[in-house]
């Protein structure tokens, strides 16, 4: 008899943050590949045409507006999900975005909001969906790191400190939830091209950039693109039961040097 049952055939997904960058690309690699999704972010309108795509394409989609800085709006959000999908198996934490500011210039108000969203939103979204999932036996819930969690830079405001407690948390629900049958993962992204932080005045990223080169953080000018972070999320959740992606990192290979440099 194998140690743990296969998972089932119909798995929906919540996917925080789906509007946009990572998390609409892996709302498309997931459905594309069967799974029914949950779109939720606080610009419901694009949601609600993202999902419309994934119907017409033949995949199954719902949006909802969710705000993951609000108990109220996660609550909200799960019912209608699991209404109209059915238990929720799999949790995307990706919400999020990015200010840029040296960490004592930022406005304390701007800093709590980035901790709000980034880390608090994934434990209201942890509190609300993992109970069920314990109670199946089953389950993965994914939070969206960054390699800024392993190494912080300088100029990203509250950035590093919210991925870096999003990642620990992600690291204690691991050893929480160690046999229950839920899996708790992390994929880091390194340096992805997004709509996230893309306003900034070049007076603030310019300075900024200098920085990174001059602290070894910005080695070559590749970005990874956001398919390629769905596709490392669609390795973990995918990977049978019995085997646990703790941690997948992701980083942009490197420009071809001629031969002999």
């Amino acid at each position: 008899m194998p140690r743990f049952a296969p998972h089932p055939e119909r798995r929906p997904v919540l996917i925080a943050g789906a509007s946009s960058g990572i998390g609409a690309a892996t709302a498309v690699a997931l459905a594309e590949l069967g799974y029914p999704v949950a779109l939720g972010a606080r610009r419901l309108e694009i949601c609600e045409t993202l999902a419309e795509k994934i119907r017409a394409d033949g995949g199954e989609a719902f949006a909802h507006r969710l705000d993951v800085s609000d108990t109220a709006s996660v609550d909200e959000f799960v019912i209608a999900a699991e209404k109209a999908l059915g238990p929720l198996e799999i949790v995307v934490s990706g919400a999020g975005d990015l200010e840029f500011a040296k960490g004592w210039e930022m406005d304390p108000e701007l800093f709590e909001s980035q901790t709000r969203v980034h880390l608090v939103g994934a434990q209201r979204l942890a509190h609300r969906v993992i109970p069920g999932m314990i109670e199946r036996r089953r389950g993965d819930f994914v939070v969206i790191g960054s390699d800024c969690a392993d190494r912080a830079r300088p100029g990203v405001g509250a950035y590093n400190a919210a991925k870096m407690g999003v990642e620990a948390f992600a690291r204690q629900l691991r050893m929480e939830l160690e046999g229950t049958g839920v899996r708790a993962s992390i994929v880091r992204p390194g340096q992805t091209l997004t709509g996230m932080g893309m306003t900034a005045a070049p007076e603030v990223v310019g300075p900024m950039l200098q920085d990174w080169v001059k602290w070894g953080f910005a080695r070559h000018p590749y970005f990874l693109k956001a398919s390629d972070i769905a596709a490392a999320i669609v390795a973990v959740v995918g990977t049978a039961r019995g085997a646990h992606l703790v941690l997948v990192e992701v980083q942009p290979e490197a420009p071809l040097t001629t031969t002999g440099e």
